[in-house]
């Protein structure tokens, strides 16, 4: 009988370091404020938050941690671009800029559409690809009564090239 009890007890005393290791451990790294999109070229994979996150219905309310996340990229690989379902569940675009006379351009992609994006690092009109950006647009009204859309948030990405 001592046996069962000891052995209970040790099973109860294992269970409860375990269980307050693993909440310190989930409690250690917070998850990040806003989402982050994910770039992956060449071996690389690179984590960004959001360049500018605005509140949907007060779009001048706004955090700007200005965050550019950085990739190293070569001609022989494309980039892999991931967004999480917070962004992809909405209508977002993607902006992809080239070298040569600031020129870029432009992919809208509907609701649920697409959750990642390969892009080739060179373009044969463009040139090379300087970076990327993913931007979820808004609706606004101007004085004049005009209704344009309007990024309420922005991630951004430079290339860098070898």
């Amino acid at each position: 009988m001592k046996r069962v009890i000891g052995s209970l007890l040790a099973v109860a005393v294992v269970a409860a370091l375990a269980t307050g290791a693993l909440i310190w451990r989930l409690t250690r790294d917070p998850a990040p404020k806003h989402p982050e999109i994910s770039a992956y070229s060449h071996g690389q994979l690179v984590r960004v938050g959001p360049y500018r996150y605005c509140d949907v219905f007060k779009i001048t309310t706004c955090d700007v941690p200005e965050t550019v996340g950085q990739l190293s990229v070569t001609s022989r690989d494309p980039v892999q671009l991931s967004v999480p379902p917070a962004i992809a569940r909405a209508p977002w675009v993607l902006i992809r800029a080239y070298e040569g006379n600031g020129d870029s351009a432009v992919d809208e992609f509907r609701p649920g559409a697409r959750i990642a994006v390969t892009i080739p690092t060179v373009d044969p009109r463009r040139g090379r690809l300087t970076g990327i950006a993913v931007q979820l647009p808004t609706l606004v009204r101007d004085e004049a009564g005009n209704e344009f859309p309007w990024p309420h948030a922005e991630w951004s990405v430079a290339t860098v090239w070898s």
